[in-house]
């Protein structure tokens, strides 16, 4: 369950406020060769003022806000036309790119299958086709196959499709699904009759969570707030009805909606969350009638989640207890007078997320920066962690519908294992491997090295670094490197394998993530030292790992590239502000970068709920801590690195216009001749392109930038 709420407020930012008209002016910029580059577009200023705590906030950009103005279309695609043009000398290096990375992929595939009642279900893809293929068989693996939903054909005549919900109902005769066609994270939810694969006539819009009650007909779903984009409401529907009767709603604004179903089938769970506090209710699934019921009254500062199992709810909670222990308590009463703890809190362990079945308990925890998985036999109260293979890795608990099952299903890989699926029996620890993801194209894991390094903060913190290359590749200062790091929500960044990153090792560059603070590698001390007024931690952090870098000569700093996207985007215009002669180029990435414009509007998806990760800058103190750090407000008159920002058009968690308003003010402060481009996909949102190869197109693309500024050009 927390997962699935976890990836609710994992929906990063919003927006800002903008405007655009443009003008074809001068400054000419060096493409880094010493050719002549086009000259690019620049914005006309159009100053709109903002009085705040006795200060006026001057912007000169606003515009860029009006999506629906043809002058901002226009501005769009006349920078779009300027990256094109600049970017041309790499076309044929773009061309390689994206040809080595489908040569990497099985472009026709198909995923482990996963029980779930009388079937087994899967995804599958075929070579030229953007889009998976949803299928399952009844019984067997050796049965008929049955698909359920070809996104191939759905997405006929569509610029972009994205898969919301996939709920099926316990009898198999009914799938609910969701789409979203402009990238705008905006779903339809629709529910399909698979035993005729007829659509039933009614259909929902803003849907996010989806599930079905035991009687095989009443469904239950979450929708949002039409301007805000906050999941406010909890509604239940009978098929075939033409009515929804709303059964939660939740009206303060920090705190989001969802729902989903226990393992064992028996409760309909209702989440409402905020960045710091949540609170659960819950329906019996073979009473889908009744009115829902509180477990425990939400607390501020009290974070909990929750599952079943026979008669009682497991609690996870951080009451009294930073990184989480684990209770149970009576679905009769369960009050914290009830509460019977199984795990303790552990300073130097978080608990992560629980998995109930049957007989055993899992738990997903984080100790020293890497996951760990932990079972419990709960017949005998026996326990264990699984054993992993390798120093620095990504293991996670997979897909697993079955309740009565001795068998675990888990994800592993690093950062030079691909992707592999087991399954593991909880009894006598025997595992199998189920599939390794094939990386066509001579891949062979023992031509790579990957480890893990720790920088010194400015504080004297240790910052994990995970860190891989190709063997043999010399560590003398001179190698290209590129640095990621996010850092904030809580997010861990997992050391995890890219087939598309392979063509950034084979020509020599090293690849490392930065675990900086405000993620979550270190458990939630490490969170809460990079949000709210110590947001700055992050950023020093990220400073911090590049110097290290350059200092112990894994790459110098006319050769590391930086990237982030989202609240990512917001580290890389941070430090490229505070740091500019650190790095060769920037990839920024949906960046969000206009941060007081933007908390300061509350009419803004997103906004109000943000308030308490990074603060609310209409508090004097807030503000002025904000302010140190906001990338579009601390643009100055000096060198800035090469730079690639990207944004969507669509995108409804950071939109275009912060990015380009960043772009437009940078081309009127910024003293150098290096690139600075914007990239805007016309037709996608957050996630950029849905199809698989267009996708594969965008990442050749910023593949080739960076390689451009490494000084390598094939």
């Amino acid at each position: 369950m927390r997962k699935q709420l976890r990836s609710l407020m994992l929906l990063v930012l919003f927006a800002a406020i903008s405007t655009f008209t443009f003008s074809r002016a001068a400054l000419a910029q060096s493409n880094g060769g010493g050719a002549a580059a086009p000259k690019p577009p620049m914005a006309e200023k159009k100053s709109k003022t903002i009085n705040i705590h006795g200060e006026t906030l001057v912007d000169d950009y606003f515009w860029l806000r009006e999506k629906s103005n043809p002058q901002v279309i226009a501005y769009l695609e006349s920078e779009n036309a300027h990256t094109d043009a600049a970017m041309k000398s790499t076309a044929a290096l773009q061309d390689t790119l994206y040809k080595e990375m489908v040569g990497h992929i099985k472009e026709t595939d198909e995923n482990v299958p996963y029980r779930d009642g009388d079937y087994f279900y899967y995804s599958r893809t075929v070579k030229g086709m953007q889009y998976p293929i949803y299928a399952r068989k009844r019984g067997s693996l050796d049965a008929k196959e049955e698909i359920t939903l070809d996104m191939n054909q759905m997405a006929k005549g569509l610029k972009y499709l994205g898969l919301g919900a996939y709920a099926v109902s316990d009898d198999g005769n009914y799938l609910a699904y969701s789409t979203d066609t402009t990238g705008y994270r905006q779903y339809k939810l629709q529910i399909k009759d698979l035993r005729t694969g007829d659509l039933l006539p009614e259909s929902f819009e803003r849907v996010g969570s989806v599930m079905w009650a035991t009687d095989n007909k009443t469904i239950f779903y979450s929708t949002e707030d039409a301007v805000t984009k906050r999941s406010d409401k909890f509604f239940r529907h009978v098929i075939k009805s033409d009515k929804s009767d709303l059964v939660f709603e939740d009206k303060d604004e920090l705190f989001d909606v969802y729902g989903a179903r226990t393992r064992d089938k028996a409760k309909i769970l209702i989440a409402s969350g905020s960045k710091t506090s949540t609170e659960y209710l819950y329906i019996p699934a073979d009473k889908p009638e009744r009115a829902p019921k509180v477990i425990l009254p939400r607390e501020a500062d009290h974070e909990y989640s929750v599952d079943h199992r026979a008669g009682l709810f497991y609690i996870r909670t951080n009451q009294g207890a930073k990184n989480f222990r684990l209770v149970s308590a009576p679905v009769s009463d369960p009050g914290k007078a009830n509460w019977k703890e199984i795990i303790a809190h552990r300073p130097a362990v978080k608990l992560d997320d629980i998995d109930l079945f049957a007989d055993h308990l899992v738990i997903s925890e984080l100790e020293g920066g890497l996951q760990h998985i932990r079972i419990t036999n709960l017949k005998n109260d026996e326990t264990h962690r699984v054993s992993l293979p390798e120093p620095v890795y990504t293991a996670f608990v997979s897909t697993n519908r079955e309740f009565k099952t001795r068998t675990l299903r888990f994800g592993y890989q690093s950062m030079v294992t691909p992707d592999s699926v087991f399954d593991y029996d909880m009894d006598n620890k025997a595992r199998t491997l189920k599939k390794q993801t094939e990386v066509p194209g001579g891949f062979d894991k023992a031509n790579y090295q990957s480890e893990r390094i720790f920088a010194t903060a400015t504080d004297g913190t240790k910052i994990p670094l995970s860190v891989v290359y190709r063997r043999g590749s010399k560590m003398d200062g001179k190698a290209p490197l590129l640095l990621y790091g996010y850092g904030s929500y809580g997010a861990s960044m997992t050391p995890s394998f890219s087939s598309n990153r392979l063509s950034l090792l084979d020509r020599g560059a090293v690849y490392v993530i930065a675990h900086i603070r405000g993620g979550g590698e270190m458990g939630e001390e490490w969170r809460d030292a990079g949000r709210m007024m110590k947001k700055l931690n992050t950023f020093t952090d990220f400073i911090s790992s590049a110097e290290h870098l350059v200092k112990n000569k894994y790459t110098s700093s006319d050769r590391l590239v930086i990237q982030g996207g989202s609240a990512g985007g917001l580290l890389m215009g941070a430090v490229s502000n505070m740091r500019p002669d650190l790095f060769k180029a920037v990839v920024s990435q949906v960046p969000f970068v206009d941060v007081l414009n933007t908390m300061l509007d509350a009419s803004l998806p997103l906004t109000t709920s943000e308030y308490i990760e990074w603060g609310n800058p209409n508090e004097k103190a807030a503000y002025e801590y904000m302010k140190k750090y906001s990338p579009y407000d601390n643009i100055a008159k000096k060198d800035y690195p090469a730079m690639l920002v990207k944004v969507s058009l669509n995108d409804s968690q950071v939109p275009y216009w912060e990015g380009a308003k960043l772009v437009a003010r940078l081309r009127t402060m910024k003293t150098d001749h290096n690139p600075l481009l914007l990239k805007t996909n016309m037709g996608a949102g957050h996630g950029g392109s849905s199809g698989r190869y267009d996708y594969l197109h965008e990442v050749a693309f910023d593949y080739a930038f960076m390689l451009w500024q490494m000084g390598i050009t094939q």
